[in-house]
């Protein structure tokens, strides 16, 4: 019954022309359509979407059937001989309908799931995304920075997974979804970098593709624990992906020593202007996130030229460190006391200067590590850590400015420093 409805209808729309289809055709075209599936008739849908005598509905109509496929796909059993049909006929949905309307259809089935429903649409889609947008031949970039928003919308929500067996279990598909979210950025980067001409659309999507990994800095990355020891780097899926969104940012034309080592200067050596109005905490959590995943995961280090001394890099790290401690997240502030660590390790006691004084993140970084002492419930928390807050905090004072002879203006006595201990 469900067959000849379709069929009927169908055989009215193709005595019309395509703008006079009605918004009556479009809804009956899915309700039959629908109920062609819900009736098992799979493989004759089939062969009535991929009749050429069809083509021209299918194109204006069919989108309208993708969220009744996608939906047979989540809920029917992996094993349902019919799934074949189904992922059949999903690509050949997306092969020919108009790829503007199934660009909305497919973000908004994204959007719809929550909690562990989220990563099997993901996962689902990303692939059929990727070729909608690719299609389309006006406003991709604001396609596909719409797409990113919506994917990291949808994955902020998910747990990040902080153990080896959280990750190897990967309950809620956050790992998964972020290698999948890789492959699906790909060829967006290398469109980018393979356009020497540097035209508008593809300044647009540069911007779009930077505004990506930003966000993915500070999520999932800013909370993500990565697995030690160092050897089972390649096996930790989060390290991974951090590799790679630094590697993205390098390749569309924002390698890393050139946007961290801009955050926070007055003068700008970059030349992207939402960024340079928006010194907000968003932006300073990613800086302060992507410092740590080079200073103590080591991720592209061998970017940094090696003329930098271990004194200006503590000094440039400190704003970040201060960042992390401002932070309540356990995995967080840990990452704060590590990238203070590996700061201070490079540096020789008594090898600060006085000027660093007048750095506000060498008053507050220090504070900050002395409430920790006090905050019993986070020192124990803290305690599988390295170091300890106390053990950093005396590091630090070892590592205490140098006690200089600074004339003032009225020739009075040197500045000294106060020793921490």
């Amino acid at each position: 019954m469900a067959v000849e409805e379709l069929q009927s209808i169908i055989k009215r729309c193709q005595i019309l022309e395509e703008q006079d289809f009605k918004e009556e055709d479009f809804g009956l075209f899915q309700l039959a359509g629908q109920r062609c599936l819900d009736e098992g008739h799979i493989d004759q849908l089939f062969e009535i979407i991929q009749n050429e005598k069809n083509k021209v509905i299918v194109k204006n109509m069919g989108w309208n059937l993708v969220g009744p496929v996608v939906r047979c796909l989540l809920w029917n059993d992996k094993e349902d001989d019919k799934r074949k049909y189904y992922f059949l006929m999903l690509d050949l949905l997306v092969e020919l309908c108009n790829p503007k309307e199934l660009l909305l259809g497919l973000l908004e089935l994204i959007e719809e799931p929550s909690g562990k429903q989220i990563s099997p649409v993901i996962l689902l889609l990303l692939r059929p995304l990727q070729t909608v947008i690719q299609k389309l031949r006006h406003n991709r970039a604001y396609s596909v920075g719409l797409a990113l928003s919506t994917l990291w919308s949808q994955l902020s929500v998910l747990p990040v997974p902080y153990t080896q067996g959280q990750m190897q279990a990967d309950e809620y598909g956050l790992c998964q979804c972020c290698e999948a979210l890789v492959e699906f950025t790909k060829p967006f980067v290398e469109e980018v970098t393979g356009d020497k001409e540097n035209s508008v659309e593809n300044e647009k999507l540069k911007d779009e593709l930077l505004k990506f990994c930003f966000k993915s800095l500070k999520c999932p990355l800013l909370t993500a624990q990565f697995l030690e020891p160092p050897e089972q780097a390649d096996t930790d899926p989060l390290r991974r992906f951090a590799a790679e969104i630094i590697g993205f940012l390098s390749a569309i034309g924002y390698p890393f020593p050139k946007v961290i080592f801009n955050h926070g200067r007055k003068k700008k050596t970059w030349d992207y202007l939402e960024f340079e109005e928006e010194e907000d905490k968003q932006l300073s959590d990613s800086m302060a996130s992507l410092a740590y995943l080079v200073f103590v995961q080591g991720i592209s280090i061998d970017q940094l030229p090696m003329v930098l001394s271990p004194s200006y890099l503590l000094q440039f790290n400190m704003g970040h460190i201060e960042v992390l401690l401002q932070r309540t997240e356990e995995s967080v502030l840990s990452k704060g006391l590590d990238l203070l660590e590996n700061s201070l390790l490079r540096t020789e006691d008594s090898s600060l200067l006085h000027q660093c004084l007048e750095i506000k993140s060498f008053l507050t970084v220090p504070q900050a590590i002395f409430l920790l002492l006090f905050r019993e419930h986070l020192t124990n928390g803290l305690q599988a850590h390295s170091w300890s807050p106390f053990s950093i905090w005396y590091s630090f004072s070892q590592r205490a400015l140098r006690q200089t002879s600074c004339k003032t203006q009225t020739g009075e006595g040197s500045l000294h420093v106060v020793n921490a201990e």
